[in-house]
């Protein structure tokens, strides 16, 4: 899809000043793409990794791949950079042959360098490529250098030295001439409106020579230094008076997650939704079971920023935005701008698979600086901001029904319920892309958000990974859109796939149960790749060899049904408070061929970690006044004290491409845990977060 886009070598691959340039269109957000982009130029160039450099992903410059997400990069840009950096070899070469003779064969490739057998002949690469013509095309399919697995350098993490000391440039550090700080006062909640601010207070703020920005509802305050303008935004907070209507609803959301509050509803064959009809529910089936997840938020560990500045007709804008081009086409669209008139530079902020307070941050400080021209804002979200209005993870609710024949499953039912996950500023119909900017509900002119619709795609939202791996006589699988029913919502790491696979990986083990067989042996027959089974074959063998440790769950999923393979094998502890501690764990992945193996580890134990956070902790709460979840005490997340050794096993496929792996391991996260927590105490946790009161209701039900 990117290289159809771009199809160019100089989309891709430049040179300038001696050094290689790779472009992309992916941004880093901590899953080190950086590193790996630069480490498969470096595989098909042999540039040395300190020669070559990644370009600033800026709108107008960089490769338009839309959004960082979906464990796509590798398989979209890194496609896209290993054909373009070979289709250059190639063609190196070829302008070799012609100029000095030779065989195209007998050209070798080290270090940069290109040397004719049997002669003392070297030429740097990057010295020949700036007479490859700018308009080349990339072959989609050249030959690939084979690669020689003992003399593959280990890749280090771009930026991470500078991390470590304190020296890394995140967008909340940016500081530039004439900068002016800013700050949003927010309503009480979503539902409420600005009815009128005490003047005395305005006057009070504008006499310290503070500005104040509004738009409707929308209130900023911005100034030369900091922390004058966050006093003076807690002091006209409490000068506002606010419509607060009814209130949020004090509702359980999960008694909404149900077919007759659902807009659409698609019966889903191989992963897609269709318009075919949907059978009835399986009324006779032997075993059932309902699954859920709560509202949950990203809880970046900074809170969201940007820094903007409008100079007469230019916008320019730098943000950690997981999608500068969509968020360009939607802030120049809410401001009535021309496209190219708006610039926007990625710059990294706080780590965060998924929509937060980035793009919304991004168009406020745009808001703030169109009222200023000339002055560069750098505006920053609180932590209340970030955990108060960032877009959540829907709530969503799976109920899975099934029956045996014998040790296999015979019929199985997964009918799964959410709101979308597509809440991200992407440009379409109605002005969709402003309607989905957190800013534009409050402004003087407000773009409301429009009706959610289905996402069709394949593996996609809701129905990601609904559609089981296993091989199953018969399936029923619905996907039910119950759209607006509390929160903003909108994609968190993996989308539907987490509560899909937690709720299949822990039904596996009911049915296993039932069967009266071990839950890895009960999956294999249901399994009909190799890889997949290599995988559990490779679990179950450390498992063997891994002293039990209290409760020990397993599970297995393969992301979207076509890409990384996680088997994950846990031991817990749950003690007489029903406080639940990791222990060890196992994870065995099977990623194709893998180009950065740290980066891979770092990726595959991340998501465990913040899947276990997920399971043991998060929940979005709310009360008729708003939301309640506003810092860490309200909305705690994993602590250190609760990290198991984790052993990671990688089963490298050198032969096979390249695997996305970003989001592998949260959903079969989910279910070990659920799993362990049952094999330690007998009780089937079905509903996130498996606090200690919780355990202790489902005991006292049971």
């Amino acid at each position: 899809m990117s290289l159809l886009a771009h199809p160019r070598i100089a989309d891709w691959i430049t040179v300038e000043n001696g050094r290689l340039i790779v472009h992309t269109g992916k941004v880093e957000i901590g899953q080190r793409i950086s590193t790996a982009l630069g480490q498969i130029a470096h595989e098909e160039l042999t540039i040395p990794m300190d020669q070559i450099d990644i370009a600033p992903v800026r709108t107008g410059l960089a490769p338009d791949e839309g959004m960082t997400s979906g464990s796509n990069s590798i398989e979209q840009s890194g496609h896209a950079i290993r054909c373009a950096a070979a289709t250059l070899r190639v063609q190196v070469v070829k302008l070799l042959v012609a100029k000095h003779g030779g065989l195209k064969r007998d050209w070798q490739i080290d270090k940069g360098t290109l040397s004719l057998l049997g002669t003392n002949h070297r030429v740097a690469l990057t010295d020949l490529a700036k007479e490859i013509r700018a308009d080349a095309l990339v072959d989609p399919n050249p030959p690939t250098l084979e690669r020689i697995r003992l003399e593959m350098p280990k890749p280090a993490a771009r930026g991470l030295p500078q991390m470590v000391r304190g020296q890394y440039i995140f967008v909340h550090d940016l500081d530039v001439p004439g900068m002016f700080h800013a700050r949003v006062i927010r309503p009480p909640h979503a539902n409420a409106r600005l009815i009128d601010i005490q003047q005395g207070a305005v006057e009070k703020v504008q006499a310290k020579g503070m500005h104040l920005i509004r738009d409707g509802g929308f209130l900023a305050i911005a100034g030369s230094q900091e922390w004058p303008v966050v006093k003076a935004t807690l002091m006209l907070a409490k000068s506002c008076t606010w419509d607060r209507s009814d209130g949020l609803p004090e509702v359980d959301v999960f008694s909404r997650l149900t077919t007759q509050n659902a807009q659409r509803r698609f019966l889903v064959v191989d992963g897609s939704p269709t318009e075919d009809p949907i059978p009835d529910t399986m009324e006779s089936a032997e075993i059932s079971a309902r699954y859920e997840r709560p509202y949950q938020m990203h809880a970046a560990l900074a809170p969201s920023a940007a820094l903007a500045k409008w100079t007469e007709e230019s916008l320019e804008i730098h943000s950690h935005s997981q999608g500068i081009y969509p968020l360009r086409n939607s802030i120049a669209d809410s401001l009535g701008l021309v496209q190219e008139n708006v610039d926007i530079t990625h710059i990294p902020g706080s780590g965060c698979y998924g929509h937060n307070g980035a793009d919304d941050a991004a168009f406020e400080a745009a808001l703030i600086a169109m009222q200023m021209p000339g002055k560069p804002i750098l505006l920053k979200w609180t932590r209340e901001d970030e955990h108060t209005w960032e877009p959540y993870a829907p709530a969503m609710a799976i109920d899975l029904a099934a029956n045996l024949s014998g040790d296999l499953i015979s019929e199985y039912s997964a009918e799964v319920f959410s709101d979308t996950h597509r809440g991200r500023p992407r440009p379409g119909e109605k002005r969709a892309g402003p309607a989905k900017l957190l800013a534009n509900r409050f402004r003087a002119d407000p773009i409301n958000p429009n009706p959610a619709m289905p996402n069709l795609g394949n593996h996609a939202g809701m129905h990601r990974n609904l559609d089981p791996i296993y091989t199953f006589w018969n399936k029923r699988l619905v996907k039910n859109l119950c759209a607006d029913i509390l929160h903003r919502t909108s994609a968190m790491r993996c989308l539907g796939a987490a509560a899909n696979v937690f709720a299949l990986e822990c039904f596996m083990d009911e049915l296993a149960q039932s069967a009266k067989t071990d839950p890895i042996t009960f999956r294999k027959p249901h399994l009909t790749d190799p890889r997949d089974l290599a995988v559990l074959d490779e679990l179950e063998q450390q498992l063997a060899t891994t002293p039990k440790h209290g409760g020990r769950g397993i599970a297995y999923a393969r992301y979207k049904n076509r890409m990384t393979r996680v088997g994950i094998g846990l031991d817990i502890d749950v003690n007489d408070q029903a406080e639940v501690a990791l222990r060890h764990a196992v994870i065995v992945a099977e990623a194709g061929r893998v180009i950065d193996k740290e980066g891979l580890t770092a990726q595959l134990e991340g998501g465990f970690i913040q899947a276990a956070s997920w399971a043991l902790y998060e929940q979005v709460r709310w009360s008729r006044e708003g939301i309640t979840s506003r810092d860490w005490e309200s909305y705690p997340v994993i602590r250190f004290d609760n990290i198991p050794d984790i052993k990671v096993t990688i089963l490298d496929q050198p032969n096979e491409k390249s695997l996305g792996a970003g989001e592998a391991t949260p959903g079969p996260t989910l279910a070990a845990i659920g799993n362990a927590i049952f094999d330690a105490i007998g009780i089937r946790m079905r509903r996130m977060p498996f606090t200690p009161d919780a355990i202790q209701r489902c005991a006292y039900k049971e």
